[in-house]
C-alpha cells in the first residue's frame, strides 16, 4: 500500500481491490444459491456498487433512505431498490408518486398503519401507480413470554405472524399500496460478532443465544411469510446481513439475503468465528509530531463509528503492526496519538494504516476511495460524499 500510494499525501483512504473481489465472492459461497441483496449503507459508493451489482448472485439494492434509493435510480444504477427504513421525508414520497418509472423500482417499507396513514396524508391520491410496501416483521427474540426480555435492534412492531397477517390485510385494502415483500433483520446474529477479543465466556453466551434465536426466527419468520402469503403475492422475503448469511439462507422461506458490510472488511467483522472478511477499504494518516520516548501523533483520525459508545467503536491501527490508541486522547478530531513497539521507528510523514468499526461510515469522512491492485493505484472514484449525496 506505501509503494501504491507513495505519490499521495495522506489522510486518504483506498480500496484494495483483490480483497473486495475475494470478500464479494466470499459472500456467494457462504449464500450457497441465495440472492444477495447489496446493503449500499454499507458501501456508500457508486462505483463499488456496480462492481458488485454486475457480478452473478449479488441482485438489487436495499438502500437506507428513500432520497438515496430515488438517486440511485436517477444514477442508472439500480431498478430493483428496497428501503430498509421507514421514511416520512414528504420531498421524497412526492418525487416517488410522480415518477411512474422510480414506483415501479422501488419499495417503501412500513411496520404500521401509520405508515400508510402518514404516505396518505401527504399524497392524498396525487400518484401515478400504487407504491410498492415492504412489511418488516420484527426479527428481534423474546426468551420470555409477552415480550418482557428483548434481544435484538428495536424496529417493527410487528412481532407475531398474526400481527403481520393484520397489517397486510390493512395494506391490502388501502387504495394506492401494493405488499410487494416481507423483510426480517435478525441484528442479534447478523450484527454481533459472536467471538469478541478477549471475552471468552461473552462469546459463549453470545453464541448459545444466537443459536436458540435463529432457531426460534426461523419457525416464526416461516409463519408470518405463509400467513402474509394467503394475503398478498410476495415477490421476495429479505432476511439476514453479513453475520447470518449461513442460518438465513437455510431457512425455505426466505428469497434473498442482505449483506454489505463482509464486502468492506470493518474490524467490528473481525469478531466471528466463522468467516473473516478481507480488510479491503482502510485509510492513511501522517505522522506529523513526535511527542518522544515511544509515541507519535497522527494528524486527525478521530472517525468513530455508531452504535454504543466504547472501544469498539474506535478505529483499528492496522499498520504497522504494535501500535495501539492512548486511553487519554484515543482518536481525536485534529491528532491522534499512537503508542507501543512501532511508535518509535516512525518518523514525520510516514503513514499508519486504519480501518474504520464499521463499513460504510469512512466514506462519509472521504470525498474519493483510491482504487489499489497491487502495488499501484488503477483509479480514483467518489463516495456519495465525493458526488455531494447525503443521506442521513
Amino acid at each position: 500500500m506505501d509503494r501504491a500510494t507513495a505519490d499521495l499525501d495522506p489522510p486518504f483512504a483506498v480500496v484494495d481491490l483483490a480483497a473486495f473481489r475475494r470478500n464479494a465472492d466470499d459472500l456467494l459461497r457462504r449464500a450457497a444459491g441465495t440472492p444477495i441483496r447489496v446493503a449500499s449503507k454499507s458501501v456508500r459508493c457508486r462505483d463499488l456498487l456496480g462492481r458488485v451489482l454486475d457480478a452473478p448472485g449479488f441482485r438489487g439494492v436495499m438502500a437506507y433512505s428513500l432520497p438515496e434509493a430515488l438517486w440511485l435510480h436517477r444514477e442508472g444504477l439500480a431498478e430493483d431498490v428496497l428501503v430498509a427504513y421507514p421514511t416520512v421525508d414528504r420531498r421524497a414520497l412526492r418525487e416517488l408518486a410522480a415518477d411512474p418509472a422510480a414506483a415501479a423500482a422501488i419499495s417503501i417499507l412500513v411496520d404500521s398503519v401509520a405508515h400508510l396513514d402518514h404516505v396518505d396524508a401527504v399524497l392524498g391520491a396525487q400518484r401515478a401507480a400504487p407504491l410498492r410496501v415492504c412489511l418488516e416483521v420484527d426479527a428481534a427474540w423474546h426468551p420470555l413470554p409477552g415480550g418482557i426480555a428483548h434481544v435484538g435492534p428495536r424496529r417493527s412492531p410487528v412481532h407475531t405472524p398474526s400481527q403481520a397477517r393484520r397489517l397486510a390485510e390493512r395494506i391490502a385494502d388501502r387504495d394506492g399500496f401494493r405488499l410487494v415483500g416481507i423483510m426480517a433483520y435478525e441484528g442479534q446474529i447478523a450484527g454481533l460478532g459472536d467471538q469478541p477479543p478477549g471475552k471468552p465466556l461473552l462469546g459463549a453466551v453470545l453464541r448459545w443465544m444466537q443459536r436458540r434465536s435463529a432457531a426460534e426466527l426461523a419457525e416464526r419468520r416461516a409463519a408470518a411469510v405463509e400467513q402474509v402469503r394467503a394475503v398478498a403475492d410476495l415477490e421476495f422475503v429479505n432476511g439476514g446481513g453479513t453475520g447470518s448469511i449461513e442460518t438465513t439462507g437455510a431457512e425455505g422461506g426466505v428469497t434473498e439475503i442482505a449483506a454489505g458490510s463482509g464486502l468492506i472488511g470493518p474490524t467490528l467483522f473481525d469478531a466471528y468465528r466463522a468467516f473473516r472478511p478481507r480488510p479491503a477499504v482502510l485509510y492513511a494518516l501522517p505522522v506529523v509530531r513526535r511527542p518522544g520516548g515511544s509515541f507519535a501523533t497522527l494528524f486527525t483520525g478521530g472517525y468513530i463509528a455508531s452504535g454504543p459508545t466504547g472501544p469498539s467503536r474506535a478505529p483499528g491501527l492496522h499498520l504497522p503492526r504494535g501500535l495501539k490508541l492512548t486511553a487519554a486522547e484515543g482518536a481525536g478530531e485534529v491528532q491522534t496519538p499512537v503508542t507501543g513497539s512501532a511508535a518509535r521507528n516512525l518518523r514525520l510523514g510516514d503513514r499508519v494504516w486504519l480501518r474504520h468499526a464499521k463499513a460504510g461510515e469512512l466514506a462519509e469522512r472521504f470525498s474519493h476511495y483510491h482504487l489499489v491492485e497491487g502495488d499501484r493505484v488503477v483509479g480514483t472514484v467518489p463516495t456519495y460524499r465525493g458526488e455531494g449525496a447525503s443521506f442521513g
